[in-house]
């Protein structure tokens, strides 16, 4: 039977300025990098439900009920702030839930919570995605560094298996490289399963009566390049991580 998942984040918008002598343009676009994660998850019978950055405020959901028709959440390059600073309490100093500490319950309660790695996940590019400072930093299975933890790895990197597991089973013959990582701490009585040297790469861990798990790299490009999005393991590994995440396997 297939799990409802909810993914939040991978979508930016871009601005581009053009100089051309004396003259000057503008030129403006939206992106969206979870296809990859999405079709993988549906391909192995999900259901996902994806909300996109700019959407985060208004859609994402902001009670324990709310999420619990979810079993499974995903977060991926979404920052903190983006949870934290509804435009009700930003412009006009309205209270409002704390979104992350909503999801931290979620978890103790039997949820299921996984960080998929990228500027705006852990503590970010320039530390700015600052999760380190919320109340999700009490959930998940790893320690952020408080500033800008991104290791850039343009020569790939290749992380290895630490152990055997249930949700790396099937998935054979070594992993793809990756473009980056974010540099994080697993926390005592975590299970490490991938590493990067030291560096804990994918982190297994539990909150309350839910389960938790740290992807340190990206599920789609630019870390994760196309030999990983590509690779015949991707939505098997995706959709087993999900599985242990909400207790089925």
């Amino acid at each position: 039977m297939g799990l409802k998942i909810l993914l939040a984040g991978e979508s930016w918008s871009s601005i581009g300025f053009h100089l051309k002598g004396y003259s000057i343009y503008t030129t403006g676009g939206y992106e969206e990098g979870g296809k990859p994660l999405i079709d993988a998850l549906e391909k192995e019978g999900h259901s996902v439900t994806y909300i996109p950055n700019h959407l985060v405020p208004s859609q994402f959901p902001n009670t324990v009920e709310g999420l619990a028709a979810y079993d499974v959440v995903i977060l991926s390059d979404v920052g903190a702030d983006t949870f934290l600073l509804h435009p009700e309490t930003l412009t006009k100093s309205i209270r409002r839930p704390n979104t992350l500490k909503v999801m931290g319950d979620y978890v103790a309660q039997g949820g299921g919570l996984l960080m998929v790695g990228g500027f705006m996940s852990f503590s970010g590019f320039g530390g700015n995605a600052c999760y380190h400072n919320t109340a999700l930093a009490d959930v998940l299975p790893v320690k952020m560094l408080g500033y800008d933890d991104r290791i850039e790895c343009p020569e790939g990197i290749n992380p290895d298996s630490a152990g055997k597991h249930v949700v790396l089973d099937g998935v054979d013959g070594g992993w793809p490289h990756f473009l980056g990582y974010q540099r994080l701490i697993a926390k005592a009585g975590a299970e490490v399963l991938l590493k990067v040297g030291d560096d804990p790469f994918l982190t297994l861990g539990t909150h309350g009566n839910g389960r938790v798990a740290a992807f340190a790299s990206d599920c789609s490009p630019h870390w994760g390049p196309p030999e990983f999005v590509g690779w015949e393991h991707y939505p098997r590994f995706w959709s087993q991580l999900a599985g242990w995440l909400a207790a089925r396997n």
